[in-house]
């Protein structure tokens, strides 16, 4: 195991981002930050302050779940990807808007097959929770719109083309399947590759 990181901030998507209809648009107010997740093989859980439980809406288990059969219940995010994105397109995508639940601070990019082997989370009482396979979460429409503020209502370009391309191969994030017992995961856990 190759350590890359830490955890340095998680957080669940209360209900979809994607938002209207005709044109659909990226709105990231649902995005809400926590100090824990609890992690299943049904996706995950915020782990709030007060108590409170949060259910993602890619766990199984969220009354309109967009969970996959399992290949999206748990999404990763690095902070040279979001340096990257803001030197592209500015200061307004800040840490953490793409949605990923987990957002993992290293000093370097990372690539789809960096991740081949899966991720490695040292948990609560160092337990390691891996997470495997990693896929890349592909850039939706949406999201592109919004990282290049292009209009409401004005119709896609060669600028939207290449964003989504410039988003692709992990650049916007991953997402990963989590089959141990659940666990819980806090800010600060460390980060291998396995």
């Amino acid at each position: 195991m190759r350590y890359i990181g830490t955890i340095m901030r998680l957080q669940i998507q209360e209900s979809s981002l994607k938002i209207g209809s005709n044109p659909r648009r990226y709105d990231p107010a649902p995005i809400q930050s926590v100090p824990a997740l609890s992690l299943s093989p049904a996706g995950v859980v915020g782990l709030a302050e007060n108590g409170e439980t949060i259910v993602d809406v890619h766990h199984h288990d969220h009354p309109a779940s967009k969970n996959r059969r399992g290949e999206n219940g748990v999404s990763l995010g690095f902070t040279a990807h979001y340096l990257a994105m803001r030197q592209r397109f500015g200061r307004h995508l800040r840490d953490g808007i793409a949605g990923e639940n987990i957002l993992i601070e290293v000093d370097r990019q990372l690539l789809v097959e960096d991740l081949a082997g899966g991720v490695v989370i040292e948990g609560a009482s160092e337990r390691r929770l891996e997470l495997r396979p990693v896929i890349v979460a592909a850039p939706c429409v949406e999201f592109t719109r919004y990282a290049l503020r292009f209009p409401d209502g004005a119709r896609p370009d060669a600028t939207v083309t290449e964003a989504l391309r410039f988003l692709d191969a992990g650049m916007r994030g991953f997402y990963a399947t989590y089959s141990g017992e659940p666990a819980v995961i806090e800010i600060g856990a460390r980060v291998f590759l396995s």
